[in-house]
């Protein structure tokens, strides 16, 4: 058995890493698989950078972030795994969501109008409003900016952004610290569930598939250790594969349910499985289709020009000049290669590219594999943006920052 340790964060979105230690997947590639729990995203990517762990659930812009050396000196990471897609959610507290107009059932659905409405109740607030994300190189906060950006809003002027690990979200609701936060599940159905909020929106509907959290690893020791990745990502794939099936779901909420994972009501976590989000304590559940997703619509696929839209944000919100060195590392992280070496064996399909247009499929599509044909589902942004990996620059001037 090949011992490998994988730093985690306890939200839904680990899922994968839970079923494939708890469901077999890992020891059955010889993987003897031992999952470390962390508070933060930070202590994950400490974890990783200095060797206390082989791999590390962590957020997609932190592994660009890290590679860059914006956050730390840098080191190189690679992301071969995506761990699924989409997932995350804004909740607002009660008092800053009645100033929003008007109070719909519908407002996830309409991303754009409520941009604007969160943009106007800006000024009727009692104060600056504090919005918490889970780290300033996050898909969270990256898609609050583009989103809020779209109605007027210049987050590093009319909003604070405070830092806060997934599991302090709720409380820092209840205690007034916030006046809403975006994070992954099921704090955001916690905090429903508790009467201290409500969902104004989803990841899902401001990008369609968005890119979310990796497996990354230290390049060098992915480079080293084929024997270890490649059994490692055959694992896991088994393991999205299992949570993506509906009939999956409770024993898969349960499994993440208990105190060394995410430690919180199984109903609860059920709900960002399942897709049936309450939006109000008071009302119905809504659907919202692909909530988040494990596997289907090559969820798992590296793509670099994923990685390229990360950068081309980092470039917009002044976190790193544009520059071809900067630019290529940062496509480098998605390891595209390593998950078809890894897979070649396998049943999944994979792409016959490793770059692609982002946002422009507007329903699903066939495309070319090494299997037959793939489908790829809907990616749009909800402005209807398309990024070209292969004009970033162009892509960049269509913002007014």
């Amino acid at each position: 058995m090949i011992p490998i340790s994988i730093a985690f964060v306890p939200l839904t979105d680990a899922a994968v890493l839970v079923a494939a230690k708890e469901r077999g997947f890992a020891e059955a590639e010889g993987i003897d698989l031992s999952l470390v729990r962390c508070t933060s995203w930070a202590t994950a990517r400490d974890r990783l950078v200095y060797g206390q762990v082989q791999a590390a659930h962590l957020l997609a812009p932190l592994a660009i972030a890290v590679t860059l050396g914006l956050s730390q000196q840098p080191a190189p990471i690679a992301a071969p795994f995506k761990l699924g897609l989409n997932g995350n959610a804004m909740t607002l507290s009660a008092e800053f969501a009645a100033a929003l107009d008007p109070v719909s059932i519908n407002r996830v659905n309409d991303p754009e109008a409520t941009a604007h409405d969160f943009a106007g109740a800006i000024g009727l607030h009692r104060r600056k409003p504090i919005l918490g994300i889970v780290h300033r190189f996050s898909s969270h906060a990256l898609m609050l900016r583009y989103w809020l950006a779209s109605a007027g809003v210049d987050p590093d002027r009319d909003l604070t952004l405070r830092v806060l690990p997934p599991s302090l979200m709720v409380e820092a609701l209840r205690a007034g610290e916030v006046d809403g936060f975006t994070v992954g599940e099921p704090w955001n159905s916690i905090a429903v569930d508790d009467g201290l909020g409500e969902i104004a929106a989803v990841g899902a509907s401001i990008w369609q598939r968005g890119v979310e959290k990796v497996l990354a690893m230290r390049e060098p020791w992915m480079e080293a250790n084929p024997q270890a990745v490649d059994p490692l990502l055959r694992a896991l794939d088994r393991a999205a594969k299992w949570c993506d099936r509906p009939e999956n779901r409770h024993d898969l909420a349960a499994l993440l349910a208990q105190p060394g994972y995410v430690a919180a009501r199984a109903d609860l976590i059920e709900r960002g499985l399942s897709g049936r989000i309450w939006l109000r304590r008071e009302e119905q559940p809504v659907e919202i289709p692909d909530f988040f997703l494990f596997h289907g619509d090559a969820a798992n696929f590296p793509w670099r020009s994923q990685g390229l839209w990360i950068y081309s944000q980092f470039v917009r919100w002044g976190f790193v000049a544009a520059s071809a060195d900067a630019e290529a590392r940062a496509a480098h992280v998605f390891r595209s290669d390593i998950y078809r070496r890894a897979l070649a064996g396998s049943e999944t399909p994979m792409p016959g590219a490793s770059m692609k247009l982002e946002g422009s499929l507007g329903a699903p599509i066939g495309v070319g594999s090494d299997r037959g044909t793939l489908t790829l589902g809907a990616d749009r942004f909800f402005d209807g943006r398309v990024f070209d990996p292969d004009r970033i620059e162009e892509y960049l001037a269509g913002f007014r920052r």
